[in-house]
């Protein structure tokens, strides 16, 4: 499909662009220029992602994010569908305690709080010197080796930091039911082939939730993958609510 085309290009070259923008994505930057009374391009980035969710869901994670892109570079040696979905949480050990750290880091700043969007780059640059690159690859590791041994996504459903914003901003999307970005589902339409469920990068159980009428899932990430695999088109983007597969519950 044209639409995957377009959406693998787009991940792969954000990909290639992860030495320029890591920095933008670090939580570590975040609280080092929270104590120095600094607004950091990491902290721009992470209200973006929220912000962005209330109206698009996870779209980013499947689209535009250079994790996501080198993570599925790595179901050529590893496409296993990832099991264990009770566990999904633990990326909430990880997220909780530094959010805290970092609204502690600017409220023990006493000074004026400033902007600085290129806060430790090299002229927005991220990896510009040979030291960064140990921590660049460390950061690869961090994603390729769950990969490699779990599955399909691995260290999106774990350990990722930047989900838990955007899972939020979608559950208050699916809540109060606004134009946003989102599945709908026909289930007369659906032969149960399970191409979908066999197609979703996040191992989700893409046919009972079409079975169920219930398409909103806090792991799904609107790659669009589903969509495009079902024969029959009992799958569609929507960004208005239409009918009862939109509901706002989810399956987590």
């Amino acid at each position: 499909m044209k639409r995957q085309k377009i959406r693998k290009t787009l991940i792969f070259t954000s990909f290639l662009l992860f030495p320029v923008t890591i920095y933008y994505m670090s939580p570590y930057l975040i609280i080092m220029a929270g104590l120095e009374g600094i607004i950091s391009g990491s902290f721009v980035m992470f209200v973006s992602l929220f912000l962005s969710s209330l109206f698009l869901g996870r779209a980013f994670c499947g689209w535009l994010c250079p994790a996501g892109g080198l993570c599925e570079s790595c179901t050529a040696i590893n496409d296993k569908r990832v099991k264990g979905r009770k566990r999904f949480w633990l990326k909430y050990f990880i997220w909780a305690p530094w959010v805290i750290i970092v609204a502690l880091s600017f409220f023990s700043h006493s000074g004026p709080i400033r902007l600085d969007v290129l806060y430790m780059t090299h002229n927005g640059i991220s990896v510009a010197e040979p030291g960064a690159y140990i921590i660049y690859l460390g950061i690869l590791a961090l994603f390729v080796i769950p990969a490699f041994i779990i599955g399909k996504r691995a260290t999106c459903h774990y350990i990722c930091w930047m989900a838990p914003f955007m899972i939020i901003g979608t559950a208050i999307k699916n809540r109060f039911r606004y134009p946003s970005l989102h599945l709908e589902s026909d289930k007369e339409k659906c032969s149960s082939c399970n191409a979908c469920e066999r197609k979703c990068l996040m191992s989700l159980p893409v046919n009972e939730m079409v079975q169920k009428g219930i398409m909103n899932n806090s792991e799904c990430i609107l790659c669009g993958e589903c969509v495009d695999a079902c024969p029959r088109k009992a799958i569609e983007f929507r960004f208005r609510y239409t009918n009862k597969s939109s509901e706002s519950h989810s399956i987590p």
